[in-house]
Formats: structure tokens, C-alpha cells, sequence
């Protein structure tokens, strides 16, 4: 499938490109359980549901559109990915993938860490009760208030990022009376198999201090020489939505090279290493991600190997799932408005969302599935481009799919896997409002994080 990337303007009418996976499917009415969330099913009329509520319920009780979450599914990979990993690994959520309040909770009820990389980030961590001992803080700036702040909080730990940032973070944990543990992000020279503006290990990127340019040695002789600082291991990633690990053999090879080096110059065997995220989910049909127990036996055995290699103690193993966890976990359900026609081309079909709620297609050229799921459909397939409201031809939603040709206005569409970044990423563009988040589990179906208003837009206009 296509992953090239193109400007986010003007692209008219172009049809399926030569060799495209898509094809009509053999039952439009079907709903692949491979890229739903688990509880996602039709009733009896043909309603989808979720959490055994149907969505023409949600929708008229919540609006949309509306970004609705299986808390069931969430808990459920959370403790996948937990139990996967075991009690000599530790798993942090990547809140950059979504983060609530209530998100936060069920990640420390399932005994998750959770990775950071803003103030905001922190500041929901901490309002939501989770320790600070298991939280990690990212960022290739952090300001010296975030770090003040991360440091005062007792942050479990800070990936450093630069040669300043260090003598910063020295100063301030110094300040303070603390011994700040950290962990020095490094790039591995790993680009992995995915879209260019995803791909954050190879060299010319903004991440990270270089293994092959001895930047990153010199990062650790650095931080070794600081009262303040106690370095307790390496960190990498090497990219996202990535669907096999020989990338992270490469990544893990030149890490535990690191930590020999480290050894044999030092006299210090670091107790950890951190191997990012960016497992891939699947977006449509012909995604096909790994599970949690296999990723986990794999990088294990990857690092177990290269670490007996280099006669190295085996480090404590950290991993970064974030859209993994909750990617799957969600749908953004919207009603059809228009719908456009355009002979010998496709059927546009706008919907009352768009790019402000999820831009990832604009911006990464990404690939969505979507399904008609107020009722079922016995008519034929047309291929749509489902597009959103705004004032913006490159204001797509899902760029090729089918609906079925009865398809009218009032209809309610929905497209899976936009847990993870479309609320994180969502905007005001056009003065949208950004829509709720709506949680169903067992007990029923409540907001998590609530729609806007005009009048939360007028408050910060102060004129």
C-alpha cells in the first residue's frame, strides 16, 4: 500500500492507483474484528454496537461526532502487554497516543507505567494519582520549568536528549538535593520500514544523540561526571506503526555495543534499556500486527543473544506501547451529510467531522477503513472518499473505501483504529469544535473527555 507523503492541498478525483490492495468486499455489512475493538458486533436489526450499547443510542445521546472507547478492550490489551513483558520488564504507556484522566486510571489499576513528554503530559499524569516513580519524561526541549517541576515530583525518569539538557538537568537535580536517574536517548542509525515523517531513528532527525558520530559516548561520559545525575540506561526509537522487529535487532545489536563500551571504559554495567515503541496496529484488512506475547519473546531473545555476546549482564527491558494499546480501542462515529457523485471517479461523502478530528490522513497519507453501522445494506458497493466539513480540498478522512450505494444523508458511518493521536492531534481548525470522548463498558457509556463549546472558544478570545 501507498505510504508516500504529499502535500496537504489540492489532490482531485485520482482514482485507486495501479496495484492498490482495495477491491469491493465480499460483505460490506461485516466488521473485521481485526480492526474494531473487541466488543464491537451488530445487533439483531443490524445496528453496530459496542459494549452491547448501539450507536445510534450513543450518538443521539452524545452527538457527533464522537470518538467512542472501549474501556473492556483497553484494559484488556494494557494487561496483555503487562503480562507479555512480565516482572523483569517494565511497560510505559505512551500518553502522547491519548491521554484522559480516566486513561490514566485504568493504566495504573492494570500496572502500567506511563511515558510523558509535555508539562500538560505530567500535570494529567499527576492529577489522576499516578506515582511519579512511574512516570518518564521525553522531549528533545524541555524547558527548564519542566524540568524543575519533573524533578521536584520525583519523576522516575528522564530521557536526556542533548549535551544542554544535561548540564541543565545536573544543575537542577543539584539544586534540589536529588539524584535524578536518567536514561540518554540515542540514535541507532535503525530507519525503520515506515512513513518518512514517523521514521526517528536514522541520523538527520531531532532526536537523540548519534552512536556513530561518538555523541552519544560522549553524552554518557557527560552525565557519569554529575553529582546529580544517576544514569541507569539507554534509550531508543526507532520509529512507528511497525509491523515486525528486525529493526529492533538492529536497534538492540548496536545498543548492548554501547553498553560494552560503557563497561570496558567506565567500569559501569547499566542496568537498563529502553527499546521505544511503534509496534503497528491494523488499519485496514490487510494489516497484520503482531501480538504482545510475541513482540515481548522476540525482543527478549533479541537482547538476551547480543547481551551473551558481549558478556553482559542481561539489562532490565523497557517498552513505550502506545498506540498499540490504544489505537484498536476506539471509533470515530459520524453522520453522512452530503453526498457527491463524481461519474467515472467515486462518490464523495462528507461527513460533520474532518481533518480537525483526525488530520493523521492529511498529514501521513494514512489509510482508514469505515463501515456504515446504523443499519445494514444489501446494495452494491461504491468506491467513496469520505471527506470532512472544513474549508480544505485536502480535508480527508479515509482516502478509498466502500459503501454501500444506498448510502443517505442522516446514515451514521464510523471508522475503527482512531484511538490512538486523533483526539491528541485533534485542532479547532475553522473553529471546529473538538469532539468528546465517549467511554462504554459494562455499567454503560460515559464522557471522558467532553465535546467543546462556542463559549470554551469565546473564553480564551479575550479580545
Amino acid at each position: 500500500m501507498s505510504r508516500s507523503a504529499h502535500p496537504a492541498g489540492p489532490r482531485h478525483g485520482d482514482v485507486l492507483p495501479e496495484g492498490h490492495y482495495l477491491a469491493p468486499p465480499s460483505d460490506l455489512n461485516a466488521l473485521d474484528p481485526k480492526i474494531w475493538a473487541a466488543t464491537v458486533a451488530r445487533n439483531a436489526e443490524g445496528v453496530a454496537t459496542v459494549g452491547g450499547l448501539d450507536v445510534k443510542a450513543l450518538a443521539a445521546e452524545f452527538g457527533t461526532p464522537a470518538y467512542i472507547l472501549d474501556e473492556q478492550d483497553f484494559r484488556a490489551r494494557a494487561r496483555a502487554w503487562r503480562e507479555a513483558f512480565g516482572a523483569d520488564a517494565d511497560v510505559f504507556y505512551a500518553g502522547k497516543a491519548f491521554l484522559s484522566k480516566a486513561v490514566v486510571r485504568w493504566l495504573r489499576e492494570e500496572g502500567l507505567n506511563l511515558d510523558v513528554c509535555s508539562a500538560g503530559e505530567l500535570a494529567v499524569a499527576l492529577a489522576a494519582g499516578m506515582p511519579g516513580e512511574r512516570i518518564a519524561l521525553h522531549g528533545n526541549n524541555k524547558t527548564p520549568d519542566e524540568l524543575e517541576h519533573a524533578v521536584k515530583v520525583g519523576v522516575g525518569h528522564i530521557v536526556v536528549d542533548s549535551y544542554q539538557e544535561i548540564e541543565l538537568l545536573a544543575a537542577i537535580a543539584e539544586r534540589q538535593g536529588v539524584r535524578q536517574p536518567v536514561l540518554i536517548r540515542v540514535t541507532v542509525g535503525v530507519e525503520a520500514h515506515t512513513h518518512e515523517f514517523i521514521a526517528t531513528a536514522h541520523e538527520d532527525q531531532k532526536f537523540g544523540l548519534s552512536l556513530t558520530g561518538g555523541a552519544a559516548a560522549e553524552a554518557v561520559r557527560r552525565v557519569l561526571a554529575k553529582d546529580g545525575l544517576e544514569l541507569r540506561g539507554i534509550h531508543s526509537h526507532i520509529g512507528s506503526q511497525i509491523f515486525d522487529t528486525a529493526g529492533f535487532e538492529v536497534a538492540a545489536r548496536r545498543l548492548v555495543g554501547l553498553l560494552a563500551e560503557i563497561r570496558d571504559e567506565h567500569g559501569v554495567e547499566l542496568p537498563e534499556i529502553d527499546l521505544g515503541g511503534g509496534l503497528g496496529i491494523a488499519y485496514t484488512s490487510e494489516d497484520d500486527p503482531k501480538q504482545p506475547a510475541e513482540i515481548a519473546a522476540s525482543l527478549a531473545e533479541i537482547v538476551r543473544r547480543e547481551c551473551a555476546s558481549a558478556r553482559l549482564n542481561a539489562p532490565r527491558i523497557s517498552v513505550e506501547p502506545g498506540r498499540a494499546i490504544v489505537g484498536p480501542t476506539a471509533f470515530t462515529l459520524y453522520e453522512v451529510g452530503t453526498i457527491k457523485p463524481l461519474e467515472g471517479l467515486r462518490t464523495y461523502v462528507s461527513v460533520d467531522g474532518g481533518m480537525s478530528d483526525n488530520i493523521r490522513t492529511a498529514l501521513y497519507d494514512a489509510e482508514y477503513s469505515v463501515a456504515l453501522v446504523s443499519r445494514t445494506s444489501d446494495a452494491a458497493p461504491m468506491l467513496v472518499r469520505v471527506v470532512g466539513k472544513h474549508c480544505e480540498s485536502g480535508d480527508i478522512v479515509v482516502r478509498d473505501a466502500f459503501l454501500p450505494a444506498d448510502l443517505t444523508a442522516g446514515d451514521l458511518i464510523a471508522v475503527p483504529a482512531t484511538g490512538a493521536y486523533c483526539r491528541s492531534m485533534a485542532s479547532n481548525y475553522n473553529h471546529a469544535l473538538r469532539p468528546p470522548v465517549v467511554a462504554v463498558n459494562a455499567e454503560g457509556a460515559r464522557v471522558i473527555v467532553r465535546r467543546e463549546t462556542e463559549e470554551d472558544l469565546l473564553r480564551l478570545d479575550i479580545g
